[in-house]
Protein backbone atom coordinates (compact mmCIF):
# COMPACT_ATOMS: atom_id res chain seq x y z
CA UNK A 1 0.00 0.00 0.00
CA UNK A 2 1.57 3.12 -1.01
CA UNK A 3 1.24 6.64 -0.18
CA UNK A 4 0.52 10.27 -0.83
CA UNK A 5 3.67 12.15 -0.82
CA UNK A 6 4.42 15.56 -1.27
CA UNK A 7 7.79 17.72 -1.93
CA UNK A 8 8.18 20.98 0.12
CA UNK A 9 11.10 22.48 1.93
CA UNK A 10 11.24 22.08 5.99
CA UNK A 11 10.07 25.99 6.19
CA UNK A 12 6.76 25.20 4.14
CA UNK A 13 6.18 21.92 6.10
CA UNK A 14 6.62 23.82 9.86
CA UNK A 15 4.32 26.21 8.35
CA UNK A 16 1.53 24.54 7.65
CA UNK A 17 -1.47 24.53 9.95
CA UNK A 18 -1.64 22.29 12.98
CA UNK A 19 -4.53 20.14 12.81
CA UNK A 20 -7.76 20.77 14.90
CA UNK A 21 -7.93 17.80 17.39
CA UNK A 22 -11.40 15.96 17.09
CA UNK A 23 -13.31 14.03 20.25
CA UNK A 24 -13.45 9.80 19.10
CA UNK A 25 -17.00 8.74 17.37
CA UNK A 26 -18.98 6.25 18.53
CA UNK A 27 -18.80 3.67 15.43
CA UNK A 28 -22.17 2.74 14.27
CA UNK A 29 -23.75 0.13 13.36
CA UNK A 30 -24.12 -0.28 9.73
CA UNK A 31 -19.55 0.39 9.88
CA UNK A 32 -19.57 -2.46 12.68
CA UNK A 33 -21.35 -5.23 10.30
CA UNK A 34 -19.31 -4.16 7.20
CA UNK A 35 -16.12 -4.30 9.43
CA UNK A 36 -17.40 -7.80 10.57
CA UNK A 37 -18.42 -8.87 7.10
CA UNK A 38 -15.18 -7.72 5.25
CA UNK A 39 -12.86 -9.38 8.39
CA UNK A 40 -15.01 -12.60 8.38
CA UNK A 41 -14.09 -13.32 4.39
CA UNK A 42 -11.08 -12.17 4.79
CA UNK A 43 -10.45 -14.92 7.49
CA UNK A 44 -12.12 -17.27 6.48
CA UNK A 45 -9.64 -19.34 4.51
CA UNK A 46 -7.80 -18.88 7.92
CA UNK A 47 -9.73 -21.11 10.15
CA UNK A 48 -10.36 -18.44 12.91
CA UNK A 49 -10.45 -19.96 16.14
CA UNK A 50 -11.85 -17.71 19.62
CA UNK A 51 -10.56 -19.51 23.03
CA UNK A 52 -12.25 -17.66 25.68
CA UNK A 53 -11.39 -17.71 28.76
CA UNK A 54 -13.00 -15.77 32.30
CA UNK A 55 -15.05 -13.93 29.23
CA UNK A 56 -18.58 -14.49 31.01
CA UNK A 57 -17.58 -11.62 33.34
CA UNK A 58 -18.43 -8.90 31.11
CA UNK A 59 -21.55 -7.64 30.35
CA UNK A 60 -22.65 -7.56 26.46
CA UNK A 61 -22.82 -3.91 26.59
CA UNK A 62 -20.18 -3.02 29.27
CA UNK A 63 -17.25 -1.29 27.63
CA UNK A 64 -14.04 -2.48 28.26
CA UNK A 65 -9.91 -2.29 27.30
CA UNK A 66 -8.80 -4.79 25.00
CA UNK A 67 -5.18 -5.21 25.20
CA UNK A 68 -4.08 -6.81 21.74
CA UNK A 69 -0.99 -8.34 20.63
CA UNK A 70 0.59 -6.75 17.29
CA UNK A 71 1.77 -9.46 15.20
CA UNK A 72 0.30 -8.75 11.65
CA UNK A 73 -1.80 -5.95 9.96
CA UNK A 74 -4.77 -8.40 10.31
CA UNK A 75 -5.08 -8.15 14.00
CA UNK A 76 -7.97 -5.71 13.49
CA UNK A 77 -9.65 -7.99 11.97
CA UNK A 78 -9.17 -10.62 13.90
CA UNK A 79 -10.82 -8.47 17.04
CA UNK A 80 -13.84 -7.14 15.15
CA UNK A 81 -14.43 -10.52 13.88
CA UNK A 82 -14.83 -11.69 17.48
CA UNK A 83 -16.02 -8.58 19.04
CA UNK A 84 -19.23 -7.88 16.90
CA UNK A 85 -21.88 -6.57 17.86
CA UNK A 86 -20.14 -4.69 20.41
CA UNK A 87 -18.97 -1.05 19.74
CA UNK A 88 -15.04 -0.48 19.92
CA UNK A 89 -12.46 2.56 19.10
CA UNK A 90 -9.17 1.31 17.84
CA UNK A 91 -6.22 3.25 18.97
CA UNK A 92 -3.80 3.18 15.56
CA UNK A 93 -1.25 5.74 14.31
CA UNK A 94 -1.39 8.79 12.61
CA UNK A 95 0.06 8.08 8.91
CA UNK A 96 -3.32 5.29 9.13
CA UNK A 97 -5.20 8.39 8.58
CA UNK A 98 -3.31 9.94 5.72
CA UNK A 99 -5.94 10.58 2.58
CA UNK A 100 -8.75 8.88 4.73
CA UNK A 101 -9.27 10.79 7.96
CA UNK A 102 -13.47 10.97 7.67
CA UNK A 103 -13.28 6.93 7.21
CA UNK A 104 -11.00 6.44 9.67
CA UNK A 105 -13.01 8.87 12.27
CA UNK A 106 -16.15 6.56 11.20
CA UNK A 107 -15.02 3.63 12.11
CA UNK A 108 -13.92 4.72 15.44
CA UNK A 109 -10.43 5.41 15.30
CA UNK A 110 -8.68 7.15 18.06
CA UNK A 111 -4.83 8.77 16.24
CA UNK A 112 -1.38 8.80 18.40
CA UNK A 113 2.01 8.41 17.52
CA UNK A 114 4.00 5.65 18.11
CA UNK A 115 6.56 6.06 21.59
CA UNK A 116 5.38 9.88 21.82
CA UNK A 117 4.15 11.29 24.97
CA UNK A 118 0.74 11.81 24.48
CA UNK A 119 -1.95 12.90 27.22
CA UNK A 120 -4.33 13.63 24.44
CA UNK A 121 -4.56 9.94 23.97
CA UNK A 122 -5.53 8.94 27.47
CA UNK A 123 -8.19 11.93 27.48
CA UNK A 124 -9.96 10.42 24.39
CA UNK A 125 -9.67 6.54 25.34
CA UNK A 126 -11.47 7.80 28.37
CA UNK A 127 -13.87 9.88 26.69
CA UNK A 128 -14.80 6.55 24.19
CA UNK A 129 -15.20 4.44 27.31
CA UNK A 130 -16.71 7.06 29.39
CA UNK A 131 -19.30 8.91 26.89
CA UNK A 132 -19.25 7.06 24.29
CA UNK A 133 -19.83 3.88 26.27
CA UNK A 134 -17.48 2.40 23.86
CA UNK A 135 -14.70 -0.31 24.06
CA UNK A 136 -11.37 0.46 23.47
CA UNK A 137 -8.71 -1.76 21.21
CA UNK A 138 -5.29 -0.81 21.60
CA UNK A 139 -2.04 -2.53 20.59
CA UNK A 140 0.75 -1.96 23.85
CA UNK A 141 3.09 -3.03 22.05
CA UNK A 142 2.85 -0.28 19.57
CA UNK A 143 4.59 -2.05 16.71
CA UNK A 144 4.46 -5.35 14.83
CA UNK A 145 6.50 -8.33 16.10
CA UNK A 146 9.81 -8.44 14.59
CA UNK A 147 11.08 -11.59 15.73
CA UNK A 148 7.24 -13.40 16.90
CA UNK A 149 7.96 -12.53 20.17
CA UNK A 150 6.77 -9.41 22.65
CA UNK A 151 7.97 -6.09 21.61
CA UNK A 152 9.11 -4.03 24.25
CA UNK A 153 5.72 -2.67 26.47
CA UNK A 154 5.66 0.72 28.15
CA UNK A 155 5.28 0.48 32.01
CA UNK A 156 2.61 3.01 31.93
CA UNK A 157 -0.10 0.59 31.14
CA UNK A 158 -0.38 -0.14 34.87
CA UNK A 159 -0.96 3.65 35.40
CA UNK A 160 -3.54 3.66 32.62
CA UNK A 161 -5.82 0.52 33.85
CA UNK A 162 -5.45 2.10 37.38
CA UNK A 163 -7.00 5.70 35.61
CA UNK A 164 -9.57 4.47 33.54
CA UNK A 165 -10.77 2.03 35.77
CA UNK A 166 -12.83 -0.12 33.53
CA UNK A 167 -13.28 -4.23 32.98
CA UNK A 168 -9.83 -5.05 30.98
CA UNK A 169 -9.51 -7.99 28.24
CA UNK A 170 -6.66 -9.14 26.18
CA UNK A 171 -6.32 -11.01 23.03
CA UNK A 172 -3.23 -12.93 22.04
CA UNK A 173 -3.05 -14.33 18.48
CA UNK A 174 -1.05 -17.64 17.41
CA UNK A 175 -0.78 -18.14 13.96
CA UNK A 176 -1.49 -14.34 12.89
CA UNK A 177 3.03 -13.57 12.73
CA UNK A 178 2.97 -16.83 10.90
CA UNK A 179 0.22 -15.89 7.87
CA UNK A 180 2.04 -12.03 7.62
CA UNK A 181 5.55 -11.52 9.57
CA UNK A 182 6.33 -8.11 8.90
CA UNK A 183 10.26 -9.51 7.91
CA UNK A 184 8.20 -11.08 4.98
CA UNK A 185 6.50 -7.78 4.24
CA UNK A 186 3.47 -9.28 4.99
CA UNK A 187 3.38 -11.81 2.14
CA UNK A 188 0.10 -14.22 3.03
CA UNK A 189 0.98 -18.39 3.82
CA UNK A 190 -1.73 -20.29 4.69
CA UNK A 191 -1.84 -20.67 8.32
CA UNK A 192 -5.01 -21.37 10.98
CA UNK A 193 -5.45 -18.44 13.60
CA UNK A 194 -6.40 -18.73 16.76
CA UNK A 195 -7.16 -16.29 19.67
CA UNK A 196 -6.86 -16.66 23.15
CA UNK A 197 -9.47 -13.96 24.51
CA UNK A 198 -8.84 -13.33 28.11
CA UNK A 199 -11.01 -11.20 31.23
CA UNK A 200 -8.12 -9.87 33.27
CA UNK A 201 -9.29 -7.54 35.84
CA UNK A 202 -12.61 -5.87 37.04
CA UNK A 203 -12.81 -2.45 38.11
CA UNK A 204 -12.80 -3.51 41.78
CA UNK A 205 -9.53 -5.70 41.03
CA UNK A 206 -7.75 -3.10 39.29
CA UNK A 207 -8.88 -0.71 42.51
CA UNK A 208 -7.45 -3.40 44.95
CA UNK A 209 -3.87 -4.21 42.52
CA UNK A 210 -1.25 -2.14 42.13
CA UNK A 211 0.06 -0.37 38.75
CA UNK A 212 3.16 -2.66 38.98
CA UNK A 213 1.28 -5.72 39.68
CA UNK A 214 -0.94 -5.27 36.73
CA UNK A 215 2.13 -4.65 34.99
CA UNK A 216 3.65 -7.32 35.58
CA UNK A 217 -0.58 -9.30 34.99
CA UNK A 218 -0.06 -7.88 31.33
CA UNK A 219 3.40 -8.67 30.60
CA UNK A 220 2.80 -12.29 31.54
CA UNK A 221 0.10 -12.37 29.12
CA UNK A 222 2.15 -11.32 26.29
CA UNK A 223 4.49 -13.86 26.65
CA UNK A 224 4.40 -15.52 23.54
CA UNK A 225 6.84 -16.90 21.22
CA UNK A 226 5.65 -17.45 17.72
CA UNK A 227 8.10 -19.63 16.15
CA UNK A 228 8.30 -21.53 19.05
CA UNK A 229 3.75 -21.65 18.72
CA UNK A 230 4.60 -22.96 15.22
CA UNK A 231 7.29 -25.90 16.10
CA UNK A 232 5.26 -27.62 18.92
CA UNK A 233 2.46 -27.62 17.12
CA UNK A 234 3.96 -29.12 14.05
CA UNK A 235 2.72 -26.17 11.72
CA UNK A 236 3.95 -26.65 8.11
CA UNK A 237 4.85 -23.13 6.11
CA UNK A 238 6.10 -24.72 2.49
CA UNK A 239 6.10 -21.20 0.78
CA UNK A 240 9.25 -20.74 -1.16
CA UNK A 241 9.62 -17.39 0.11
CA UNK A 242 9.47 -17.98 3.70
CA UNK A 243 13.21 -16.37 4.42
CA UNK A 244 12.27 -13.41 1.96
CA UNK A 245 14.01 -10.33 4.18
CA UNK A 246 14.61 -12.39 7.24
CA UNK A 247 18.04 -10.22 6.89
CA UNK A 248 16.21 -7.65 8.37
CA UNK A 249 15.88 -9.22 11.98
CA UNK A 250 19.23 -11.00 11.64
CA UNK A 251 21.10 -8.28 11.04
CA UNK A 252 24.16 -9.70 12.05
CA UNK A 253 26.45 -13.13 11.05
CA UNK A 254 27.11 -14.84 14.73
CA UNK A 255 30.21 -16.66 13.24
CA UNK A 256 32.11 -13.64 11.68
CA UNK A 257 30.08 -11.00 13.41
CA UNK A 258 29.67 -8.63 10.09
CA UNK A 259 26.59 -6.56 10.07
CA UNK A 260 24.41 -5.97 7.05
CA UNK A 261 26.02 -8.44 5.01
CA UNK A 262 23.20 -11.08 5.94
CA UNK A 263 20.77 -11.81 2.67
CA UNK A 264 17.22 -13.72 3.16
CA UNK A 265 15.79 -15.34 -0.20
CA UNK A 266 14.03 -18.03 -0.59
CA UNK A 267 14.06 -20.63 1.98
CA UNK A 268 17.84 -19.67 2.91
CA UNK A 269 19.34 -17.05 4.97
CA UNK A 270 23.49 -16.95 3.63
CA UNK A 271 26.11 -14.25 5.43
CA UNK A 272 27.69 -12.16 2.22
CA UNK A 273 31.08 -12.23 4.22
CA UNK A 274 31.81 -15.44 5.06
CA UNK A 275 29.38 -17.36 3.41
CA UNK A 276 27.61 -19.08 5.86
CA UNK A 277 24.75 -20.42 5.08
CA UNK A 278 21.06 -21.67 6.63
CA UNK A 279 17.73 -22.83 6.28
CA UNK A 280 14.82 -21.73 7.36
CA UNK A 281 12.91 -25.04 7.69
CA UNK A 282 8.84 -25.79 7.10
CA UNK A 283 8.42 -25.75 10.98
CA UNK A 284 9.97 -22.50 11.96
CA UNK A 285 13.59 -24.24 13.07
CA UNK A 286 17.05 -22.51 11.38
CA UNK A 287 19.61 -25.27 10.21
CA UNK A 288 22.97 -24.73 8.52
CA UNK A 289 23.01 -26.73 5.23
CA UNK A 290 27.45 -27.30 6.04
CA UNK A 291 28.27 -27.33 9.98
CA UNK A 292 27.33 -26.48 12.76
CA UNK A 293 24.31 -24.31 13.68
CA UNK A 294 24.93 -21.18 16.03
CA UNK A 295 21.24 -20.98 16.29
CA UNK A 296 18.49 -22.51 15.59
CA UNK A 297 15.93 -20.64 16.84
CA UNK A 298 15.16 -17.47 15.17
CA UNK A 299 14.09 -15.47 18.07
CA UNK A 300 17.70 -16.78 20.27
CA UNK A 301 19.31 -15.10 17.18
CA UNK A 302 17.85 -12.02 17.91
CA UNK A 303 17.76 -12.02 21.92
CA UNK A 304 21.83 -12.95 21.26
CA UNK A 305 21.78 -9.19 18.96
CA UNK A 306 20.56 -7.29 21.63
CA UNK A 307 23.37 -8.48 23.59
CA UNK A 308 25.46 -7.35 21.23
CA UNK A 309 24.55 -4.43 21.19
CA UNK A 310 23.91 -4.04 24.91
CA UNK A 311 27.92 -4.73 25.17
CA UNK A 312 28.41 -2.00 22.65
CA UNK A 313 26.80 0.66 24.58
CA UNK A 314 28.86 -0.45 27.52
CA UNK A 315 31.71 -0.30 25.86
CA UNK A 316 31.03 3.13 24.28
CA UNK A 317 30.87 1.99 20.52
CA UNK A 318 27.77 2.01 19.76
CA UNK A 319 27.20 4.52 17.06
CA UNK A 320 24.90 5.13 13.78
CA UNK A 321 26.01 7.44 11.48
CA UNK A 322 24.25 7.71 8.32
CA UNK A 323 22.92 9.32 5.23
CA UNK A 324 18.94 9.40 4.57
CA UNK A 325 15.89 10.82 2.67
CA UNK A 326 13.85 12.80 5.25
CA UNK A 327 10.22 12.57 5.08
CA UNK A 328 7.70 14.67 7.74
CA UNK A 329 4.11 13.60 9.05
CA UNK A 330 2.52 16.82 10.39
CA UNK A 331 -1.01 16.63 9.06
CA UNK A 332 -3.14 13.71 7.41
CA UNK A 333 -3.16 15.11 4.44
CA UNK A 334 0.16 13.29 3.55
CA UNK A 335 3.41 12.34 3.57
CA UNK A 336 6.53 15.02 3.18
CA UNK A 337 9.70 15.13 1.01
CA UNK A 338 12.04 17.52 2.48
CA UNK A 339 15.43 15.85 1.14
CA UNK A 340 18.50 14.60 1.91
CA UNK A 341 19.23 14.58 5.86
CA UNK A 342 22.36 13.11 7.98
CA UNK A 343 21.13 10.62 11.24
CA UNK A 344 23.34 9.92 13.49
CA UNK A 345 22.47 7.88 17.26
CA UNK A 346 24.56 7.04 20.05
CA UNK A 347 24.67 7.78 23.71
CA UNK A 348 22.96 11.19 23.79
CA UNK A 349 20.38 9.62 21.74
CA UNK A 350 19.30 10.91 18.41
CA UNK A 351 20.15 14.06 15.95
CA UNK A 352 19.07 14.44 12.77
CA UNK A 353 20.29 17.14 10.58
CA UNK A 354 18.61 18.38 6.75
CA UNK A 355 16.67 20.14 5.25
CA UNK A 356 19.11 22.12 3.73
CA UNK A 357 20.88 23.53 6.86
CA UNK A 358 17.02 24.64 8.33
CA UNK A 359 16.97 21.19 10.56
CA UNK A 360 19.00 20.19 13.56
CA UNK A 361 16.42 18.17 15.58
CA UNK A 362 17.79 16.04 18.66
CA UNK A 363 16.14 13.53 20.88
CA UNK A 364 17.59 12.26 23.90
CA UNK A 365 17.58 8.48 25.05
CA UNK A 366 14.49 9.00 27.96
CA UNK A 367 12.47 10.40 25.53
CA UNK A 368 11.00 6.85 24.58
CA UNK A 369 11.43 3.61 25.84
CA UNK A 370 11.16 1.98 22.49
CA UNK A 371 11.51 3.47 18.63
CA UNK A 372 9.39 3.50 15.83
CA UNK A 373 11.39 1.67 13.26
CA UNK A 374 9.70 -0.13 9.96
CA UNK A 375 9.91 -2.08 7.30
CA UNK A 376 9.28 -1.78 3.87
CA UNK A 377 6.91 1.09 4.87
CA UNK A 378 4.34 2.07 2.60
CA UNK A 379 6.48 0.39 -0.52
CA UNK A 380 9.00 3.51 0.22
CA UNK A 381 11.81 1.22 2.36
CA UNK A 382 13.20 0.66 6.00
CA UNK A 383 12.42 3.48 8.47
CA UNK A 384 13.65 4.81 11.74
CA UNK A 385 10.74 7.58 12.69
CA UNK A 386 11.99 9.93 15.78
CA UNK A 387 9.83 13.43 16.41
CA UNK A 388 7.67 14.81 18.90
CA UNK A 389 3.94 15.92 18.89
CA UNK A 390 4.33 18.44 16.71
CA UNK A 391 6.09 16.67 13.29
CA UNK A 392 7.36 12.92 12.87
CA UNK A 393 10.49 13.06 10.94
CA UNK A 394 10.60 9.05 9.14
CA UNK A 395 14.59 8.71 8.00
CA UNK A 396 15.45 6.08 5.03
CA UNK A 397 18.80 5.54 5.29
CA UNK A 398 20.07 5.77 1.60
CA UNK A 399 22.43 3.02 1.23
CA UNK A 400 21.26 -0.64 2.19
CA UNK A 401 23.93 -1.61 4.00
CA UNK A 402 22.96 1.21 6.27
CA UNK A 403 19.16 -0.46 6.63
CA UNK A 404 19.06 -1.87 9.90
CA UNK A 405 16.43 -0.39 11.45
CA UNK A 406 16.33 -3.73 14.01
CA UNK A 407 19.69 -2.16 15.34
CA UNK A 408 18.77 1.10 15.90
CA UNK A 409 15.67 0.03 17.32
CA UNK A 410 17.36 -2.55 20.32
CA UNK A 411 20.08 0.75 21.03
CA UNK A 412 17.01 2.54 21.46
CA UNK A 413 15.34 0.58 23.91
CA UNK A 414 18.43 -0.50 25.86
CA UNK A 415 20.04 2.96 25.92
CA UNK A 416 16.66 4.05 27.35
CA UNK A 417 16.82 1.56 30.11
CA UNK A 418 20.71 2.72 30.96
CA UNK A 419 19.86 6.39 30.97
CA UNK A 420 16.85 5.26 33.42
CA UNK A 421 18.84 3.58 35.91
CA UNK A 422 21.66 6.10 36.00
CA UNK A 423 18.95 8.63 36.68
CA UNK A 424 17.66 6.44 39.82
CA UNK A 425 21.01 6.14 40.86
CA UNK A 426 21.73 9.91 40.71
CA UNK A 427 18.57 10.57 42.83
Amino acid sequence: MKIKVINKTYSEVMALPVPKHEKPKRIGIFFRTLIKVLSATNLKGNHISYNEHQMERLGKKEPCLILMNHSSFIDMQIAANYLYPRPFSTVCTTDAYMGKAWLMRQIGCIPTQKFVADLTLIKDISYALKELKSSVLMYPEAIYSFDGTASALPDTVGRLVKMLKVHVVTIITHGAFSREPLYNMLRHREVDISADVTYLLSPEEIENTSAEDINSMIKEKFSFDSFRWQQENKIVINEDFRADGLERVLYKCPHCLAEGKNVGKGIHIVCGSCGKKYELTELGYLSATDGESAFTHIPDWFAWEREQVKSELRRGEYLLDIDVDIYMLVDSKALYSIGEGHLTHNSDGFRLCGGDGELDYSQSPLSSYSLNADYFWYEIGDVISIGNKRHLFYCFPKKAEDAIVAKAKIAAEELYKIKKEDSKRSK
